[in-house]
């Protein structure tokens, strides 16, 4: 029976009558197709003379239901671009030579494991220069460009524990037993974790047999990054005696890379990461933090002696939480990319802790929601290479030079250039303790000043992440289907500082909700949306509040949580990041204090909600297990709420929207349970 309903849900958004008269021309609206032809730039790459970019550009594959990544170079003056590898399989990590005559990358072109290949830029040769068991990661280039550091996952014997009678030749057997022993035996991303480690590699840049640099029962993570002289490599990673039960607890380390020794040059309590060494080699800046168990602190940069000594905190007072280091080439000055506001900027913090903004025109390269994001690089010259995009258009690869933003690439703009999209407009809301929220608006291609449309409160996840004023696939086809939705960045959003992140510090979900409400009956009181025709969904944490927020009133005429939480100890107890919930959003474990962890679980509302709530969920996730989703469904079955789940097959957690086809059916599930609902249906 649910699978038929589901079926009819999907059907409902995605298909057309079968003997539909063929269309008299393009659609002019965003729809679910469109998803396979939409491109997206990622990972821009300035090279070191900055007269180049090279970039990773993801384009959706409608025969074969995925994005594929290819690598193309545009140049910053013209702006003309060319394919760089664009052949069979995914290609990635675009790494320039100290000298910019080469590039390394990341392909899986030739089938098998993906491998280290560098290409001459002048002849346009690539060579491939490994034969990996593993996909290699922190590419890194020594200064004299002869070498190549990388990291790779090495794997492990299995445990064992016992064993199984001998097997007579040809007999056919059950598989053998799976037995683990690691704190976080799965993630999200990978499933069921298989054992082994991540190591330090280094390769010459004409080919040749890989050196291994790290060994033993530890991790060692990137990104990586070279001293001058070429004989240390610096990077993070958590080699503690007891790294699996403080994860979190990275230090800074100092490889030689002849001698293979390896020396800890941070050591305090919480994370400290991206080291980068500065021109000279006199510095090491990196970022982290003193960790006090709160749900949300913000990573500082430092900056070290390049033998660990003289650790200092720079612009702390920035109180927000930075990323991505990278020297100025003069060594007087640091860029960092930082969240403000709902946007991702750019700034050079100087070593004197001055801030001086560069751009915050970042976008991320993520579709399906509006977050917050983006990446940067930086040419010796000054020159900075970002992504950047803008309510109506996915991050494009744009320059920023001399205090002005020059954007290089249009990746959408046929597919796009022709589509009526929902405008973006931001919205003031003040909430009930007079604090500001942040709230935008995605209207109807169709809306008209003075029109009252029905209003999609959509939420996001973390909870302590940010929305802007960026495209959106959900967004854009919910207002496609003729409902305005609404972004808004509550309490406990990142972006608005610490103090405003750690306001539902043990005490999530809570007056998020407050601000959430107050952000609906803003969009009410400046008439955009119709007070009779409201809806509620959101991912993860936003799965979280949807739940939460019909347990608390039934203003909504329907609700779709996605991915949620529901029950905080079975949560805690199943999730991946086995040692996170009980840590950092809890005072107490599970056991000592089940009633702290009753009262902020929205099952403990389900005797209150009426609502007809759908539940989505990926059959992979991990993160946000699926039983959490099913406990709500259960529940609500068991009141005879209306409901129906939605699982999305093969897919975790973060990738539940990766795959084109199953991004717009999900949200043509979504859209179709709110029409069912709209008119007041039981």
């Amino acid at each position: 029976m649910l699978k038929r309903i589901c079926a009819v849900i999907l059907l409902a958004g995605l298909a057309a009558p079968a003997a539909a008269a063929p269309p008299e021309g393009p659609a002019t609206t965003f729809a679910g197709i469109d998803l396979f032809s939409l491109e997206v730039a990622s990972d821009p790459q300035i090279s070191p003379d900055g007269t180049r970019i090279a970039y990773v550009r993801r384009s959706g594959d409608v025969m074969t239901d995925r994005m594929r990544s290819t690598l193309w170079l545009v140049d910053t003056r013209s702006g003309e671009q060319l394919p760089l590898v664009a052949g069979p399989g995914n290609h990635s990590q675009p790494r320039w030579s100290p000298d910019g005559r080469r590039l390394a990358y990341v392909s899986s072109g030739e089938g098998g494991a993906p491998q280290l290949f560098v290409r001459w830029m002048e002849s346009g040769q690539s060579v491939r220069i490994t034969g990996l068991p593993q996909s290699p990661s922190s590419i890194a280039w020594s200064p004299d460009g002869r070498r190549i550091a990388y990291s790779m996952f090495v794997p492990d014997d299995d445990a064992k524990l016992g064993a199984a009678p001998p097997k007579p030749d040809g007999a056919q057997w059950a598989p053998a037993l799976e037995i683990h022993t690691a704190v976080a035996y799965r993630s999200d991303a990978d499933g069921y974790v298989k054992p082994g480690y991540t190591q330090l590699f280094l390769v010459s840049a004409d080919g040749g047999a890989p050196r291994q640099l790290t060994f033993g029962a530890r991790n060692n993570d990137g990104p990586l990054s070279w001293s001058p002289d070429g004989r240390t490599l610096v990077f993070s990673g958590n080699r503690n005696a007891n790294w699996e039960r403080e994860p979190f607890d990275t230090e800074i380390y100092a490889l030689d890379v002849d001698g293979g020794t390896v020396r800890t040059l941070t050591d305090r309590r919480g994370p400290d990461e991206q080291p980068v060494v500065s021109p000279d080699g006199r510095l090491i800046a990196y970022v982290g933090y003193d960790d006090k168990r709160l749900s949300y602190q913000s990573d500082v940069l430092y900056v070290m002696n390049r033998d660990g000594s003289g650790r200092r905190a720079l612009a702390e007072s920035l109180d927000r939480s930075v990323n991505a280091p990278v020297w100025a080439a003069d060594g007087r000055s640091i860029y960092v990319s930082y969240e403000d506001r709902g946007l991702t900027r750019v700034s050079r913090i100087g070593l004197d802790g001055s801030v001086r903004p560069v751009t915050d025109a970042l976008a991320g390269s993520g579709l399906d929601r509006p977050y917050a994001g983006g990446s940067f690089t930086v040419a010796r010259n000054g020159a900075v290479a970002i992504t950047a995009g803008s309510p109506a258009r996915p991050a494009d690869v744009a320059v920023v030079s001399g205090g002005a933003s020059r954007q290089l690439t249009h990746l959408n703009a046929d597919l796009l250039g022709g589509k009526r999209l929902g405008e973006v407009r931001k919205i003031a809301v003040t909430s009930f303790d007079n604090r500001p929220i942040d709230a935008w608006l995605t209207l109807p291609p169709s809306w008209r000043e003075g029109q009252r449309v029905p209003l999609i409160l959509e939420i996001h996840g973390g909870p302590v992440a940010a929305y802007g004023p960026y495209f959106s696939t959900d967004n854009q086809l919910y207002a496609a289907a003729g409902y305005a939705v609404l972004s808004t960045n509550p309490r406990g959003s990142s972006s608005y500082g610490a103090e405003f992140a750690n306001l539902i510090h043990h005490a999530y979900p809570g007056r998020d909700y407050d601000d959430l409400m107050a952000a609906v009956d803003a969009a009410v009181a400046q008439g955009f949306a119709d007070p009779q025709r409201l809806f509620v969904t959101g991912g993860s944490g936003g799965g979280v509040l949807t739940t939460w927020i019909v347990g608390k009133t039934d203003r909504f005429k329907a609700a779709a949580a996605q991915k949620p939480v529901i029950n905080w100890t079975s949560e805690a107890l199943t999730m991946d990041m086995t040692l996170f919930t009980s840590r950092y959003w809890f005072e107490k474990l599970p056991w000592e204090d089940p009633t702290a962890y009753w009262s902020r679980s929205p099952l403990s509302l389900a005797g209150n909600i009426h609502t007809p709530t759908l539940v989505v969920v990926g059959s992979e996730d991990y993160r946000t297990p699926v039983s959490e989703a099913e406990q709500l469904y259960a529940a609500l079955q068991i009141r005879g709420v209306p409901t129906a789940l939605v699982k999305v097959p093969g897919v975790g957690h973060g990738a539940i929207a990766s795959r084109p086809s199953q991004a717009a059916a999900k949200a043509a599930a979504i859209i179709a349970w709110f029409r069912k609902y709209e008119n007041g249906a039981n």
